[in-house]
């Protein structure tokens, strides 16, 4: 990829990332393209990350998908901000959001619930998400019951506690590498008039 240009760059960060991202969906060595690093602070003011899926992007945002119940769920109702990181190292394009998050409503949520595949959407019900558990075979027959329960059912409904969240962004990072660490990085950040500045920062 050519060095990123200040005059090239849209004054929108999301054609931006619409273009990386189309270019890691492409890139046939990335497995798993939508992953994202997910950062939320905890309960008790520790910072915490996972690995989670970004299920859908467009201007308000970006979307992922969790059970309420979960460590993140309980996190993001406590301090309702994030940041997310993604890295695709065979283009050596990485890209840093930070954020605030509120639940993106009941129909973006039974909609997107509907596109999972349904042993997935089986799995939702299953599993009160980073709750424990007496054992992995509870888990099984509780699966074995669900499985059964909704055979011939042509729409499996969304469980009450599985909701999609929006990740509105406040500021996004570009960050191209280039030889001798001399990295192409750039930041996007809405002012207060909640437009969209453009700065290049030391790699």
């Amino acid at each position: 990829m050519q060095d990123l240009k200040r005059k090239k760059l849209p004054d929108n960060p999301m054609y931006l990332f619409e273009e990386w991202y189309r270019l890691a969906c492409e890139c046939e060595q990335i497995r798993y393209p939508a992953a994202m690093s997910l950062a939320t602070i905890s309960p008790d003011g520790y910072p915490e990350s996972r690995i989670v899926l970004l299920e859908h992007f467009d201007a308000s945002g970006f979307y992922f998908f969790t059970d309420k119940r979960s460590r993140k769920g309980r996190s993001l109702l406590q301090a309702p901000v994030a940041s997310l990181n993604f890295y695709w190292g065979p283009l050596e394009l990485q890209i840093c959001v930070q954020g605030d998050v509120a639940e993106a409503g009941d129909k973006y949520a039974d909609e997107f619930f509907q596109r999972r595949p349904r042993k997935s959407q089986v799995t939702a019900w299953v599993s009160a998400q980073s709750l424990p558990v007496p054992d992995k075979q509870s888990l099984q027959r509780r699966m074995d019951e669900l499985d059964r329960q909704f055979e011939g059912t042509e729409r499996i409904p969304r469980p009450p506690e599985w909701q999609a969240y929006r990740v509105k962004p406040r500021r996004i990072e570009f960050w191209l590498a280039r030889a001798r660490r001399l990295h192409d990085r750039f930041m996007y950040a809405k002012n207060e008039s909640e437009n969209w500045e453009l700065s290049r920062l030391a790699p």
